[in-house]
């Protein structure tokens, strides 16, 4: 169950759902597909639920809640996927083993929220710890990164962010540069659009995919207006995959924000993946893996001078520019392919079932 990530979402549909489905198990998939505008995939029975966005969240609780109890006596076991659901599952009877992913940081993230008046954050970052407390002592729990386990008393199964390796890639070209992921301002979108409004003259498109957050749309709206880069809004994760064949390189922006100093941003890896290079604003797990792999470069925080002098780099390097995306991809392959992970995360939760 989800009521706040996208019934499309790369990590729960593209990779564990399937996952269990490839290893013969029937997935009942709840998630918000009216909202979001999309049907079930074919290989699920997919169940609608209200979204929760910003405020508006109880109603989707509420409703997943009830799911819950009618469904409770009909399935081997329920994974939750938002912090939002542990109020679905909480205290209800004769339930099934309950499995949390843990996607993120949840008190650190709190401080990015823009619908939470900034007096309650501090409050309602404290909640958050004690829900995890509570959880960790009432269900099992899954962890998206190795960094999220000095939260909690136990060790928890680490299902990392991985990604489908294709057996051959493209190589980089020299004509766009792509962005694959969640557009906010903390993920740079202002310095996205400065970068096309910089790449202009040199006639490389920057190429963004993603949904957008409320306060970032009209900002995208413009520059795509303006005629400074094309944004491309939500796409399945499998057709956005296949958008990252043949650019230049794939950009990462984030700020220096408390959430993602530990994470691992996925779309570098997904860019390895596709065999084109990186470039990176310096948050510690991005270094640690662009460096390692010498797949990319890193450019400073909040940077679009720094990031568009990377990408006309590249461009002039044809032969530096395609030793980067072979060295990611061959990363890639041997040490970041889903179905390497998949196995563990299927076999943990028959043994919970």
């Amino acid at each position: 169950m989800t009521v706040v990530h996208h019934p499309e979402d790369a990590r729960i549909l593209h990779r564990q759902i399937r996952a269990l489905v490839d290893a013969g198990h029937e997935v009942t998939y709840a998630a918000p597909y009216t909202a979001r505008g999309v049907v079930p995939r074919s290989w699920v029975t997919g169940v609608d639920l209200p979204r929760a966005a910003e405020r508006k969240r109880f109603a989707a609780v509420r409703a997943a809640r009830d799911l819950f109890k009618r469904l409770r006596d009909k399935v081997d076991l329920a994974l939750i996927h938002d912090p939002e659901l542990l109020f679905a599952v909480a205290g209800v009877r004769r339930r099934p083993p309950v499995v949390w992913d843990v996607h993120e940081d949840t008190p650190a993230t709190l401080s990015l929220k823009p619908w939470l008046p900034r007096p309650l954050r501090p409050p309602v970052r404290a909640l958050a710890r004690v829900l995890e407390g509570t959880a960790e002592r009432h269900m099992h729990l899954l962890l998206a990164e190795t960094a999220y386990a000095g939260r909690f008393r136990q060790a928890h199964l680490v299902v990392p962010n991985e990604t489908w390796v294709p057996d051959t890639v493209t190589p980089p070209g020299d004509d766009r540069v792509v962005y694959l992921g969640w557009l906010s301002e903390a993920r740079g979108v202002r310095e996205a659009v400065e970068v096309g409004r910089l790449l202009q003259p040199y006639r490389v498109t920057v190429e963004l995919i993603g949904y957008a957050d409320p306060q970032s749309r009209p900002v995208l709206n413009q520059a795509v207006a303006e005629g400074l880069l094309e944004w491309r809004d939500f796409m399945p994760n499998d057709e956005a995959l296949k958008r990252l064949d043949g650019a230049l390189a794939g950009l990462s922006l984030l700020h220096d924000e408390p959430n993602y100093r530990h994470s691992m941003p996925t779309k570098i890896v997904e860019y390895m993946a596709h065999g084109i290079p990186v470039i990176t604003t310096p948050s510690p797990r991005a270094v640690e893996l662009v460096e390692r792999y010498h797949s990319g470069m890193v450019v400073p925080w909040e940077d679009a001078q720094a990031v568009a002098k990377a990408v006309l780099t590249l461009k002039d390097d044809e032969r530096e520019r395609r030793a980067q995306g072979a060295r990611g991809y061959s990363a890639a392959r041997a040490n970041h392919h889903w179905p390497n992970s998949a196995r563990r995360f299927v076999a943990q939760l028959e043994a919970w079932a």
